[in-house]
């Protein structure tokens, strides 16, 4: 037996036409009162509102937005595993961040993991199908071609970071190398003379330049950065206690060490204990963010703060202002006017400091 009254599930929602049958009037009356649309009396309107606040009546707001060319919708999209999304702060700031900016519109963000080709590909038809109104990308890689396949489509797209320093799709981005730089530079000027560094995925730019900075670093004091002295690790915890084991055996004098992450910092500051070697009195610490994980280390960890929330906003800000721009409504060349830090190519650069605390 169907079900009946106008309680419960979407399947007894009550419809556009129930309503038009109370108030004795066409559909097409009833959708111009609820869509605010002129041509109808005063008395009309009256009449459809009183069946439309009697039956309870909803309007599908996805049915409204699709009929006038748009979704209500933004798409966030992490290219990592549920691990790692969860296990690093980087993504709850940035998250923050742009909810922050979502939440004076009515749009909804929609948050999407991807981590095959496969899932890529799908998403990418997803979007183009008109699904979302735009789409928010952290974490890209350097062989990602996701950017490029939206931007082609014409999908507004902002990335959080950047591919390489050539990136054409508009990005926000952190100093990385500027960070790093200043990090090593910091464990240097303390004396240490025997500095290793563990690196994240160099598949990711933010990997590469602060990679980079910790070679810049030992340049700029004159000397030569110890290749022998580079472990690579992914960003994870695991990563960091792995590399910094390595680190001690290849070099038993290490005095003084660069995290590319403070989650690889928290793993090398468990293999130190383990090793018996005191932090900051034998081996100098240091990490990348200034996440809760740098706060709460024993003893607290250096480390560089980027602005992760304010990347957050930045990309939400920059990605309303795109979307205005692809209906005609802005200008284009505004999407950062407004928003602190260093302009570059289609991008934002925010910049980065150096926080000292315990570990150093």
């Amino acid at each position: 037996m169907a079900a009946t009254g106008t309680g419960g599930g979407p399947r007894n929602r009550p419809t556009l036409e129930q309503v038009a049958a109370r108030a004795g009037v066409g559909r097409g009356t009833v959708s111009r009162v609820v869509n605010g649309a002129p041509g109808v009396s005063d008395r009309t309107r009256a009449e459809v509102e009183a069946a439309v606040a009697e039956l309870g009546y909803v309007p599908n707001r996805t049915a409204r937005a699709l009929a006038a060319g748009n979704s209500d919708a933004v798409a966030l999209v992490v290219p990592e595993s549920q691990t790692r999304l969860f296990a690093e702060p980087y993504f709850a700031g940035v998250l923050r961040g742009v909810s922050t900016v979502l939440a004076g519109t009515e749009l909804q963000l929609l948050l999407t993991l991807i981590h095959t080709p496969a899932e890529r590909d799908r998403f990418a038809q997803y979007a183009v199908g008109g699904r979302v109104d735009g789409v928010l990308l952290v974490s890209v890689h350097a062989e990602d071609p996701l950017p490029d396949m939206l931007r082609e489509s014409g999908v507004p797209t902002v990335l959080g970071g950047r591919r390489s320093h050539a990136e054409t799709v508009p990005f926000v981005d952190s100093d990385n190398t500027g960070g790093a730089r200043a990090a090593v530079a910091h464990l240097l000027e303390h004396g240490c003379r025997r500095v290793g560094t563990i690196t994240g995925p160099l598949d990711m730019y933010a990997a590469r330049c602060r990679l980079d900075g910790y070679r810049d670093a030992h340049s700029d004091g004159g000397r030569e950065a110890d290749e022998h002295l580079v472990v690579h690790g992914d960003f994870s915890e695991e990563s960091g206690y792995r590399a910094m084991r390595t680190l001690l055996e290849r070099e038993p004098l290490l005095d003084g060490v660069f995290c590319a992450s403070d989650v690889m910092a928290s793993g090398a500051r468990l293999a130190l204990r383990e090793s018996g070697r005191s932090v900051p009195e034998r081996v100098a610490l240091v990490g990348f963010d200034d996440s809760l994980v740098a706060r709460h280390l024993d003893p607290p960890l250096t480390t560089v703060r980027q602005p992760i929330e304010e990347t957050g906003r930045a990309m939400a800000t920059a990605l309303l202002r795109l979307m205005a721009s692809s209906r005609g409504e802005a200008d284009p060349a505004g999407l950062f006017d407004g928003v602190s830090g260093a302009g570059e190519g289609p991008g934002l650069v925010l910049p980065t400091e150096l926080v000292r605390r315990g570990t150093s």
